[in-house]
């Protein structure tokens, strides 16, 4: 509905302000990812709202990531590629979300060089009981590592799932086993930090 009337765009700058300020606030070893829809892109000066979203904010923009989804791509816009080079040479990591879903092609990841793509939780929950599915997140995995592009699980729920993506090759995980969405002054960060290292383990 908010992409539908045009709301999504202050919507989407106030979700950006707010979660670089807030990120301020957090150990500066700790980044802030925020989802972006593609209706955003479709303005006309979008990199003047993340100028000043990390000016205002003082965030070193090495700490902001920015969540895309294939649609973005899918536009065929030669401007939103380059809105996203722009974005990139700033010191913003630009990620990939539900890889593997829709229609998701590998050109995409020829078409721009994203520093993590992150797998859909459809896969990672069925990981141990579907060969199907723990091939496709071994095989996006490898993808990764082959072109030097992060990985990230979603949906990690069990300490199994964890070890499971770890044996696949992913170079992180996101999900429920780390924390639950909370509000941001209720956000255990030792507890992140803890299973981050489990994560780098081995």
């Amino acid at each position: 509905m908010a992409e539908e009337t045009g709301l999504i765009n202050p919507i989407g700058d106030w979700v950006l302000r707010k979660a670089c300020s807030d990120a301020m606030r957090w150990p500066s070893a700790v980044k802030v990812s925020v989802n972006l829809s593609a209706v955003q892109f479709r303005k006309v000066y979008p990199i003047d709202n993340f100028c000043s979203a990390l000016a205002e904010s003082g965030l070193p923009p090495e700490r902001l990531e920015l969540e895309i989804t294939e649609s973005v791509l899918l536009q065929g816009s030669a401007e939103n590629v380059e809105t996203l080079h722009q974005l990139r040479k700033m010191g913003i990591s630009i990620v990939l979300d539900d890889f593997g879903t829709g229609y998701s092609s590998l050109s995409y990841l020829r078409m721009f060089p994203f520093d993590k793509i992150k797998i859909d939780r459809s896969f990672v929950h069925e990981l141990a009981k579907n060969a199907d599915c723990a091939a496709i997140v071994s095989a996006v995995a490898g993808l990764g590592r082959s072109l030097r592009i992060g990985t990230v699980a979603e949906g990690i729920e069990t300490e199994d799932q964890l070890l499971l993506v770890r044996a696949a090759g992913c170079t992180h995980a996101q999900g429920y086993l780390f924390g639950r969405p909370c509000p941001a002054q209720a956000l255990k960060l030792p507890g992140v930090q803890q299973h981050r290292q489990k994560i780098e383990a081995a």
